[in-house]
């Protein structure tokens, strides 16, 4: 196989309770991605559509990725990387990680798989620090693994693929403002009440713990962020309205996707993510704010082949 045609799937980071340590994969949004084997030994990206990113692979989140895993591997093999950007940088929803992901999944596939799914994460992260200036894989895992990532440790790096209940959807809505992800890491406490950090333990423990036993009720009891959310909410406007219009249509638990702006939902059933997406909605139409809405449920599988 010379070529390879992939989707890379959007995420939802932090889920909440998971700051950093939490991901989750999208179902239908999502980036294409075409790399093929050259004969002139370099990493290449030719072409880019949909969003103004440069072509220099060491400016590319997906040229960064794919030079760590090349290096790592002793490769003299030559890629070209043609990119069909979908998510928007800065959306929240991991445009960065679904380069970053794809273009190691599709390289890895070329060369004939010497490495596993999660092997690649490491590389990965190389992209994401480009990106944001740190290391982490709350995008990239889910991207990579599918379904719900826990990364258990970054030193050494740990992740672990849970469990996804297959009535669960996601709704999200990505208010057309920019939130770069050093700004809104820059406004995080680098120290946080004990009291606090108690409750977040218990709520990261109950997310876990209601995915793998389908207890939608123990999921929403355990969709709360106190440490991080509100810093990061000052941020998005109207987020406070968006969450209880969420909530209120019927909504397991509301969030902030990522560092943002976007905002999440999660739901039992399509028909309750659909109706907490209307309802979402509603609170930016009557605003001078732009958006997108997304409706989706989760991907088990991450980064596949198109053809």
């Amino acid at each position: 196989m010379n070529e390879i045609r992939i989707f890379c799937p959007a995420t939802i980071a932090n889920v909440s309770c998971g700051f950093d340590v939490l991901g989750l994969c999208l179902d239908n949004v999502g980036d294409e991605m075409v790399i093929r084997k050259t004969g002139n030994g370099k990493v290449t990206i030719s072409r880019i559509e949909g969003q103004d990113l440069p072509l220099d692979p060491e400016k590319n989140v997906a040229g960064v990725a794919a030079l760590a895993m090349l290096k790592a591997l002793g490769s003299v093999q030559g890629f070209d990387i043609d990119i069909y950007k979908k998510i928007k940088p800065g959306s929240g929803i991991g445009s960065s990680a679904a380069s970053a992901a794809g273009a190691v999944f599709g390289i890895n596939k070329l060369l004939g798989e010497p490495l596993s799914v999660k092997e690649l994460i490491p590389f990965a992260m190389e992209g994401e620090e480009l990106a944001s200036g740190a290391l982490h894989a709350d995008n990239v895992a889910p991207a990579l693994l599918g379904g719900f990532s826990l990364v258990r440790s970054y030193e050494p790096l740990d992740v672990v693929k849970l469990h996804t209940p297959g009535a669960l959807y996601a709704s999200i809505i990505h208010p057309q403002i920019e939130v770069k992800t050093a700004d809104a890491r820059s406004v995080l406490k680098h120290s946080v009440p004990l009291k606090k950090a108690i409750q977040q333990w218990g709520n990261v423990g109950g997310l876990v713990s209601g995915l793998y036993t389908e207890d939608y009720d123990l999921i929403a009891r355990s969709l709360h962020d106190g440490i991080i959310e509100p810093l990061r909410s000052l941020l998005i406007p109207r987020f406070m309205e968006v969450k209880e219009a969420a909530l209120t249509a019927g909504a397991l638990g509301s969030g902030i996707s990522g560092s943002g702006p976007s905002i999440f939902a999660l739901s039992k059933g399509e028909d309750t993510a659909k109706k907490v997406a209307e309802a979402m909605a509603g609170v930016y139409a009557d605003s001078d704010v732009a958006f997108d809405i997304h409706i989706s449920g989760i991907n088990p599988e991450g980064v596949r082949v198109l053809s």
